[in-house]
């Protein structure tokens, strides 16, 4: 007999009718490599021999307790065992599985009785029937959180595969028997939430072995305890505060990790009389799929492998007819409480996982038709009836050349075939040459239809070889389609049907001209002096908009700092006379100057009635000044001095004009560059007011006497004498800021040019901004799809500071199609829906931060409501046509959002089509533009959907996935990034990349 000391570890073992497989269990304990064990097995009111056998085999080893009970369930067993047993950590095994010979040895060092407790864990592998061994299961790491939020969900180990603590076992009173399954599951969980710490052990140590009509494989049972566990798991997490649930936390709903046993349930029952509908009747509720169709092809997969007892793909789809039936009623059933189009997601993704898995398969799954052609020996593939996608895969002598993803209209003839294989695939040098007559007769044929183009290369010179082997491949191209079969039921002649119908349906309604855009600005000519220089600025009256606010309080201002008795002024550079005529009421006489003639020639005319002021052309910077002034006035024209010493140069000269205790004001704005750490503006001048007001202090006999400092400018006057202390005010600059004005503002601390982000950065990706409505208002269910202007207006700050530049849906697709790094910082600001918000409270804070946007309308709605949304409140209004039409006119660009605002999923081929080309049209005959752009309603979009909507012109489409766009992206399925407005402001500059950059 062997014995043994106190043991190291004790395995509870419940063995019920397991007399043909509990000797291999107590074989592989036998074979550890550490000996120091015990085992202890609980008959649980077996009626077979398997008491005997437990008998046999204890009196030859003493380290195996022999123990007996009524039949009262697994649960019970081993509690019962774990009374019994006398090792510091315990370690469950069923009768019919069995251990490597290493378990003891890798698994005992890192658990340990300890405060946290420490539970060790490994992978195992599944035993088939057969004997044959499965792929290794390796379970999640559980560190921290991660423990309690995966067991919250599912059952993350297997029963034999974890070692713990007898302590921490029995004070939470081991496990609960009123469960019939998922009683391990119950224990982990617990003990995740009990402040264990879980330690994953590398290697694969366990062996379970699957058979038919076990407990575990009672649907019901496993549907209705898995529901009692996450109800459980739910109650834990709101104890501890963890209940965050969603697809960015990783945290499930009970009601979505019951679909997920669900789901792997009715899988691995391979069973076409399941009734899904019964089982799914034991859920409290059904939980919306949508987002979450990856996880659950993973889930079904995992469970058809596990009833399949196969891991390979190939006999998944050999027993298609099989398991078909019953999983497209589970997708029935998950499609009726969920986002439309998601069970066409989980069908697509599986059949691409099986596809992937061996590509020269052809099967169909549900609207999928999958099609292996090898291009040697092409031949008819009829459509299947339901199929509305295909993917085709193309092999060359064995090798696969391409694949092809997208909608399927009709049978697919050879002439189909080798257009998909040429035109989508771009392969066609794998294709083999037909019948030589036939061939070069549709050579012939080709080339005679392009005997210009060959004579335009005989004539031209230039790059005529490569010209010319294009035009060979396309004769040659059309040569082969012409000679390969085809009938009116292909794909091609019903698509072109469908195609000619469309096309009566798009004759434009309205028209507008296609000048409408603002033309492109007039390249400034070149100037030859500084007098041609402002005389060309001055071709336009009033260039800068001296009577808006902003001009007007500034100006005001000026006069408050003029002190009262000033006889003789000068004031330098005055334009056209606007605040000539204000400065003459305050002194006695004024002579205004410009280097400008034209400005002079409408300042005389606009001050022709007042009689104290001289109007003269002057260049102060060549010529002298007016002598013995007692104020001069010279403002927002010192930043024009090419560098600080012509600057110091004109500040002598004006100092020395003065007469003792004569005045000079100035203002100046903010410049960025001269200032970097304030808000200022981002004009290309070599410094603004801060030099300025340096240069002036430094002059001999100048003091600084009084300031008006404003967020984006100051005014001094300086006194050319003794003064005392100086006095400083802090005023509000004028408002609101005209957009001319406002876009050159760079609002608060240090951040990075355009300029210099532009020559010193370039990038891979970009980052393309989704929102919604930019207001306040609304129902508090689409809190997050709306952002304050208030937060708004921040946020386009925040991207002006940071030397962002926006670029248009047609920008990105050359910037994309180039494949080349991309200057500076490019952004895309896209904006669903096209909410009259847009106009009222988007587009001037997107003007005044020189910013463009990309609209997305929904056509068959413009000038209504988005009745899409009443289910949760009054739907806001959408802008009408003529705000659309003035708005393009002043940049903004617009897209499609479909006719109806319909998910794409959710239409068939033709439906998808009709509106997609639907929609464009409107956009092109109301703007008289080009349209490309379309975004999706909802973001949802499928495996058909790129290729239609290129078939109704677009260039480029948007999606919902939540990632930068990059090069590799479809640029029929570009992802954005959601700006929530249910997120704080500080939650931006992250999305940006820019954790903890300025925003305010």
């Amino acid at each position: 007999m062997v014995t043994a000391a106190t043991p190291d570890i004790s395995f509870l073992i419940p063995a019920y009718n397991a007399a043909d497989t509990l000797a291999e269990c107590l074989a592989s304990l036998q074979a550890q490599t550490q000996s120091n064990w015990q085992a202890v097995v609980v008959d649980d009111g077996s009626t077979d021999r398997t008491w005997e056998v437990l008998q046999d085999i204890a009196k030859a080893d003493s380290r195996i307790l022999a123990a007996r009970q009524e039949n009262a369930g697994a649960a019970a067993a081993r509690n019962h065992a774990a009374r019994l047993a006398t090792a510091p950590l315990l370690s469950m095994l069923d009768a019919d599985d069995w251990l490597d010979p290493t378990f003891i040895e890798s698994m005992q060092p890192v658990a340990a009785d300890a405060s946290p407790a420490v539970i060790a864990y490994c992978a195992y592998r599944r035993v088939a029937p057969d004997g044959r061994l499965m792929r290794v299961e390796q379970p999640p790491v559980l560190t921290g959180n991660i423990a309690k939020r995966e067991f919250s969900s599912f059952c993350a180990l297997a029963i034999h595969t974890v070692v713990f603590p007898k302590s921490l076992f029995e004070r939470l009173k081991g496990m609960d028997q009123t469960l019939q399954t998922g009683e391990d599951w119950d224990l982990w969980l617990r003990m995740a939430f009990s402040g264990a710490e879980f330690r994953r052990v590398d290697k694969c140590l366990a062996f379970y072995r699957m058979k038919a009509g076990s407990l575990s494989g009672d649907p019901v049972k496993m549907v209705r305890d898995a529901v009692r566990v996450t109800v459980k798991a739910q109650a834990l997490q709101m104890q501890q505060g963890l209940s965050a649930e969603g697809p960015e936390t990783g945290w499930f709903t009970p009601a979505l990790s019951q679909l997920r046993m669900l789901a792997w349930v009715v899988s691995a029952k391979v069973d076409p009389t399941t009734d899904v509908a019964a089982l799914a009747a034991l859920l409290p509720e059904m939980p919306d799929a949508a987002g979450y169709e990856s996880f659950l092809v993973d889930v079904i997969m995992h469970g058809l492998q596990t009833g399949l007892f196969s891991d390979r793909a190939n006999d998944l789809i050999d027993a298609l007819d099989k398991w078909q039936p019953t999983f497209l009623s589970l997708l029935q059933l998950i499609q009726r409480h969920s986002f439309a189009g998601t069970s066409r997601k989980i069908i697509e993704t599986t059949c691409w996982l099986l596809s992937a898995a061996n590509p020269l398969r052809s099967f169909t799954l549900g609207n999928v038709q999958v099609v292996s052609v090898e291009l040697g020996r092409l031949s008819r593939v009829p459509k299947a009836e339901q199929a509305d996608t295909l993917i085709m895969h193309a092999f060359s002598r064995g090798q696969h050349v391409g694949t092809f993803v997208g909608p399927f209209w009709g049978d697919l003839s050879i002439r189909a075939q080798i257009r998909l294989i040429m035109h989508e695939m771009r392969v066609e040098e794998h294709l083999q040459t037909p019948p030589a007559l036939a061939y070069v007769s549709s050579w012939t044929v080709e080339a005679l239809k392009g005997y210009r183009a060959f004579g335009g290369l005989i004539l031209k010179s230039g790059r005529r070889r490569g010209r010319l082997e294009k035009l060979l491949v396309r004769i040659g191209r059309n040569a082969i389609l012409a000679t390969a079969p085809s009938d009116e039921q292909d794909n091609d002649s019903r698509l072109t049907g469908i195609l000619g119908s469309l096309e009566h349906r798009l004759s434009p309604q309205f028209q507008e001209p296609s000048s409408s855009r603002p033309k492109e600005r007039e390249e400034t000519p070149a100037i030859q002096s500084e007098e041609a220089y402002w005389d060309h600025i001055f071709e336009r009256p009033d260039p800068w908009n001296y009577v808006s606010v902003y001009e007007q309080v500034k100006y005001a201002q000026t006069l408050s700092l003029i002190p009262d008795g000033i006889e003789k002024a000068l004031e330098l550079a005055c334009a056209e006379g606007i605040f000539t005529r204000k400065l003459a009421q305050k002194v006695a006489q004024l002579t205004a100057t410009d280097i400008s003639q034209r400005a002079i020639d409408r300042a005389v005319e606009r001050c022709r009635d007042q009689d104290n002021i001289a109007l003269r052309v002057l260049d102060f910077v060549k010529n002298d000044l007016p002598p013995e002034q007692d104020l001069i006035v010279c403002s927002e024209v010192l930043y024009y001095m090419k560098d600080e010493e012509m600057l110091a140069a004109a500040c002598r000269k004006m100092a020395a004009a003065l007469k003792p205790n004569g005045y000079l004001i100035t203002a100046h704005a903010h410049i960025r560059r001269d200032e970097p750490d304030r808000t200022g503006f981002d004009w290309g001048n070599p410094f603004g007011v801060g030099t300025i007001k340096r240069i002036f202090a430094e002059q001999a006999g100048l003091a600084l006497e009084e300031t008006i400092e404003t967020e984006l400018y100051a005014i001094h006057r300086f006194r050319k004498g003794p003064v005392a202390d100086p006095v400083a005010r802090i005023e509000s600059h004028g408002t609101p800021l005209e957009a001319d004005v406002a876009k050159h503002v760079i609002w608060g601390p240090s951040g990075v040019e355009r300029e210099v982000a532009w020559t010193t950065e370039v990038t891979n990706s970009v980052p393309i901004l989704m929102y919604h409505g930019i207001t306040e208002e609304g129902p508090a269910a689409l809190r997050r799809f709306r952002t304050s202007p208030e937060v708004f207006r921040k946020q386009m700050q925040f991207l002006r500071r940071q030397g962002y530049y926006t670029v248009t849906a047609q920008t990105l697709v050359h910037l994309l199609r180039s494949g080349k790094p991309i200057q500076g910082r490019p952004v895309m600001l896209t904006f669903d829906d096209a909410y009259l918000d847009f106009q009222t409270n988007a587009f001037p804070i997107l003007a005044e931060n020189d910013f463009s946007a990309e609209v997305f309308v929904v056509t068959d709605k413009v000038g209504g409501r988005s009745d899409w949304d009443s289910a949760y409140g009054e739907p806001a209004p959408l802008m009408s046509w003529p705000d659309i039409q003035e708005l393009h006119k002043k940049g903004i660009s617009f897209g499609s959002h479909l006719t109806s605002h319909t998910a794409a999923s959710a239409m068939d081929n033709q439906a998808l089509l009709a509106e997609a080309a639907l929609s464009r049209n409107a956009l092109r005959s109301r703007l008289g533009a080009p349209v490309e752009s379309i975004a999706l309603p909802y973001g949802a979009t499928d495996f058909r959907v790129p290729g239609i909507l290129a078939l109704a012109g677009y260039g480029i489409g948007f999606t919902t996935r939540p990632e930068k766009a990059t090069f590799s992206d479809n640029l029929f399925a570009l992802p954005r990034l959601e700006v929530r407005g249910d997120r704080p402001l500080e939650a931006f500059p992250e999305l940006m990349g820019l954790p903890g950059a300025f925003i305010g």
